[in-house]
């Protein structure tokens, strides 16, 4: 009897040889074809093949050859060397010695996500790179890292949405055990992994999932990213099965503590069993009494995901938007339905999504479900991520858009707010390099991924002129991947950003109120830029954060409760985001004799 960890792939076997197993249900032979010849694999019947190779080993290189001809690479492979068009490798993944068994995983409550990309996360761009920076986030007060896909895919570059082999981590950045070892230093710092992952497409190009089953895919819905998975009709089982293994094979082989689910309003599922739900299943499985977490991003804020499908946070785009507006920039495209107010922000604050059902003009329909009473904790709020910085045309960052002081008090609100922080890469310590779109495919490829990629901005109109579409940059050239890297040593040299993020991750985790993510707040509007929040703290007192990004404005007089101490206390000034330690000029006294004078540009947090 074969030992398997996986339903499909080549695993090797305790008695020795490897076993192989695929699914190939309109073929009629498979044979592995390896470097002492080919070897065929028995019919099981509902379209599997299987056998024992007893002279493959660790590092056999192998491809299966269909019906006596041509052979491709195992769509379970574990590892492509060479890539996607290369021979698979057999990888034995208990030859590596962890070093984290007393790692007990991650819940939700009290996390803080930095998403990166390995690519470019370091020079090097590779595993071992990155490990030498791993200390740095956890003094910074990062708890959990949000790594953008890696299964492999091909060329040279990309951001990774593009795979084609999901269990072969891209031999870009190292092999299996690279990224082994990788997961064993973030814990070993108290750094949870969790791992993006798409299946709602593969990518266009070494994606031979056709060679071996069309019924991978389906043409009953839309994607717009190519043809969608087949998860519910004929022959649905076996590509569940595929999909929902690998969402436990990074767990179980890797150490991961948990996925983030890209697109998920793209994963079509009408089953009564959505593919989500059991994916997350698996994941909580799989990881063996180890806590983890699952993250989705869904546009159309689909709060089922959250209530039926046991996704633990969901990424909320209404946040950023209406951040990104308030902090300058232009309210157009998909920005359109937003206005940078302080209502809106409040309510985000307050409430998560903005748009829980309510008319959306830039797509003319309702958007978003209910999500009154979902705990602050499960919605995941930035103010950059990945698309949103490279959905630009320089792909710049926001400290590079926003004026400084406005920038620091979006930042503490994003950082003190009960919901789910996320950094992007090089956020804590305002990176100078860009991040933009990259992509190495070949030229024809190329070419249609370039005019995609102008097509796309021209929803912006600055970006809709003959002048911005020719000073893109190109997403094929070396050049634009290798401007994206990040500089390490910035860190150094940035010291106030580094600061101002440091100490607010320090407030959040030592003030008891704030740690607490709580959904008792209530918030105000206080001027045409200006509002409040209070954070009601019960034995440990309220916190009072008040957000002025407009120019200095002086409260003549107050009628708002909200800022009102509690009986018997006053508000004692706790924080400020114009702390000279942060590059700001400092915080006058902001209450005095019942007038407030509210700095402008500026977040002040106070206690009661």
């Amino acid at each position: 009897m074969a030992q398997r960890r996986i339903p499909v792939g080549a695993e090797i076997q305790s008695q020795g040889g490897v076993h192989f197993r695929v699914w190939a249900p309109r073929r009629k032979s498979v044979q592995v074809a390896h470097d002492r010849g080919d070897t065929p694999l028995a019919p099981e019947g509902g379209g599997y093949f299987s056998g024992l190779v007893s002279s493959a080993s660790a590092g056999t290189r192998y491809r299966y050859r269909l019906d006596g001809g041509e052979a491709f690479p195992d769509p379970a492979s574990r590892f492509q060397p060479e890539g996607p068009a290369g021979p698979s490798e057999v990888i034995d993944p208990s030859s590596y010695r962890w070093q984290d068994a007393a790692w007990r995983g991650i819940s939700l409550p009290g996390q803080v996500i930095y998403e990166m990309h390995v690519g470019t996360f370091t020079p090097a761009g590779t595993w071992y790179a990155a490990c030498r920076e791993l200390a740095a986030l956890a003094r910074l007060g990062v708890t959990v890292l949000e790594v953008m896909p890696v299964a492999d895919f091909a060329g040279d570059f990309g951001w990774g949405y593009d795979g084609v082999d999901l269990f072969a981590p891209t031999r870009l950045y190292g092999t299996p055990d690279a990224f082994r070892s990788f997961v064993d230093a973030a814990h070993h710092h108290g750094l949870g992994v969790i791992l993006d992952v798409v299946y709602n497409h593969l990518g266009p190009s070494g994606n031979y999932l056709r060679e071996f089953a069309h019924e991978y895919f389906t043409d009953r819905y839309d994607n717009e990213w190519g043809d969608a998975i087949n998860f519910d009709g004929e022959d649905a089982a076996a590509v569940r099965e595929f999909f929902v293994a690998n969402a436990g094979y990074w767990i179980d082989e890797f150490h991961l503590d948990g996925l983030r689910l890209d697109a998920t309003q793209q994963i079509f599922d009408g089953s009564r069993d959505h593919i989500v739900g059991e994916v997350s299943r698996r994941v909580r499985a799989a990881a063996r009494g180890r806590g983890t977490i699952v993250v989705a991003e869904n546009e159309p804020q689909q709060v089922r995901l959250l209530r039926e499908l046991g996704v633990d946070a969901l990424w909320n785009d209404d946040f950023h938007h209406a951040a990104h507006v308030a902090l300058g920039a232009h309210n157009e495209a998909y920005y359109s339905d937003y206005g940078g107010k302080p209502q809106e922000l409040l309510s985000a604050v307050k409430h998560g999504f903005l748009y829980q059902g309510q008319w959306y003009s830039w797509q003319s329909q309702k958007r978003g479900t209910p999500a009154l009473g979902v705990r602050p904790a499960a919605f995941v709020h930035y103010i950059q991520n990945h698309d949103q910085v490279a959905n630009s045309a320089r792909g710049l960052r926001i400290h590079d858009i926003a004026a400084p002081g406005r920038w620091r008090a979006m930042t503490a609100l994003l950082l003190l707010g009960p919901q789910t922080p996320m950094l992007f890469q090089g956020q804590e310590f305002a990176a100078s390099s860009p991040f933009l779109f990259f992509a190495d495919h070949d030229s024809a490829l190329a070419a249609l991924v370039r005019e995609g990629r102008a097509k796309f901005l021209a929803q912006f109109p600055n970006l809709d002129t003959p002048e911005a579409q020719a000073a893109l940059a190109d997403p094929g050239d070396v050049a634009t991947f290798a401007r994206c890297k990040l500089d390490p040593h910035e860190r150094e040299r940035n010291t106030e950003a580094l600061a101002l993020h440091a100490d607010l991750l320090a407030l959040r985790r030592a003030d008891l109120v704030f740690a607490a993510q709580t959904d008792s707040i209530d918030g105000a509007v206080l001027g045409d830029e200006a509002f409040v929040l209070r954070f009601f703290g019960g034995d440990h007192g309220d916190r009072l954060v008040v957000v002025n990004l407009g120019a200095d404005l002086a409260l003549g007089r107050a009628p708002e409760p909200l800022l009102a101490p509690p009986e018997g206390r006053e508000w004692s000034m706790l924080w400020s985001s114009e702390d000279e330690r942060y590059g700001g000029e400092g915080t006058p006294p902001v209450e005095r004799h019942g007038v407030w004078r509210l700095p402008g540009r500026t977040t002040v947090v106070f206690a009661s």
